[in-house]
């Protein structure tokens, strides 16, 4: 009986977490996945319904299933108020997520302080937006300021020359435009934490998900003011706030290693070939013990530009230490021959 009961709990998970990304053929799907009927699977959505878990929307030929939102809740804050992230989040988020795992909790209340504090601290608005919603298998926050645009305000602050290179230094860590009051980890870190981290911010969309090591810079048509952060994950994830800072962190507990996506060096369709690109890539690396350049999305490089990364910065970093991963053929050739000289 405690068997039976097993797998009818692992089939009912299975249909909410497949849900979301076949609507329309999630009964078929999980029908094949576990070689039960139709019949049978219909008997569990029917019961995934009655829990309030999952609805159905359509006629028999064009029946979907989606979640059924367990919270949704919405608040704008007036940012002249004089906000505190802690007050927020114990009064207003924590209370509405109901009885998730520590772990879970623990990745939310870092994530969404982190990202309200840097709405108050930095955007320069009048007001931010918090929408929370929760399904049986996810919770997500979005967050919406009015400010300057957090690419936009990196870029001018640090003089760099596009909204994108702005994108760049994020996914390195260590970046912030006030060193005396913050110490630049708090979005390098929560992207690694949620299953899909994502800010908008003028014409430039970023982008992580987990187990994904790279990051991604999409452009926009749309120019969006100020700053939208999305936050997903798991409400029943076992990674933890320890793993993620541990990942990154030396003996010390200090964030020593990075992993720079090398594909957010390049503009547009342009190759990187030039020992100007391979600065632009090299900006603060030297603040690192451990580099990891990741060339996943990379076809080319020029001779000039591995030399200045792989035999010029050793040159005069030799404390820190580098290593590439996912280059290609012609790419790993061009790296081989500039640590040839090294």
């Amino acid at each position: 009986m405690a068997k039976l009961r097993k797998r009818g709990e692992e089939i009912r998970q299975f249909i909410l977490d497949n849900a979301e990304h076949y609507p329309n053929d999630v009964a078929n799907l999980t029908a094949k996945t576990f070689e039960i009927s139709r019949q049978a699977v219909n008997k569990h959505i029917h019961c995934l319904v009655e829990q309030k878990a999952l609805l159905v929307r359509g006629s028999t030929r064009s029946r979907h299933y989606i979640l059924q939102p367990l919270e949704q809740w919405e608040h704008i804050y007036d940012l002249s108020n004089l906000l505190e992230e802690h007050v927020i989040w114990k009064n207003d988020i924590s209370p509405r997520f109901g009885q998730l795992p520590d772990n879970v909790m623990d990745i939310w209340h870092y994530g969404f302080t982190e990202m309200l504090n840097n709405a108050i601290d930095h955007s320069s608005g009048k007001s931010v937006s918090v929408h929370l919603k929760q399904t049986a298998t996810t919770t997500e926050i979005i967050m919406y300021d009015d400010g300057e645009g957090i690419f936009k305000k990196i870029q001018r602050q640090l003089e760099l020359i596009d909204e994108r290179h702005a994108v760049l230094e994020l996914s390195k860590g260590k970046l912030t435009t006030d060193p005396a009051n913050h110490s630049g980890e708090g979005i390098f870190f929560s992207s690694r934490m949620f299953d899909d981290f994502t800010i908008l911010s003028g014409n430039v969309y970023f982008s992580h998900q987990h187990n994904k090591v790279e990051d991604w810079i999409l452009e926009t048509k749309k120019s969006q003011s100020g700053t939208s952060v999305f936050m997903k994950l798991n409400n029943n994830t076992a990674r933890t706030t320890k793993k993620i800072f541990d990942d990154f962190s030396d003996e010390n507990y200090s964030f020593s290693k990075t992993v720079v996506p090398v594909r957010l060096a390049q503009y547009g369709h342009e190759k990187l070939i030039s020992r100007s690109q391979a600065k632009r890539l090299l900006v603060r690396i030297d603040r690192f013990k451990v580099v990891i350049f990741d060339f996943d999305g990379v076809e080319i490089i020029g001779q000039a530009f591995a030399d200045e990364v792989f035999r010029v910065f050793r040159n005069h970093h030799p404390e820190v230490e580098l290593h590439h991963v996912n280059a290609c053929r012609e790419v790993e050739q061009m790296i081989s021959r500039a640590e040839s000289k090294f």
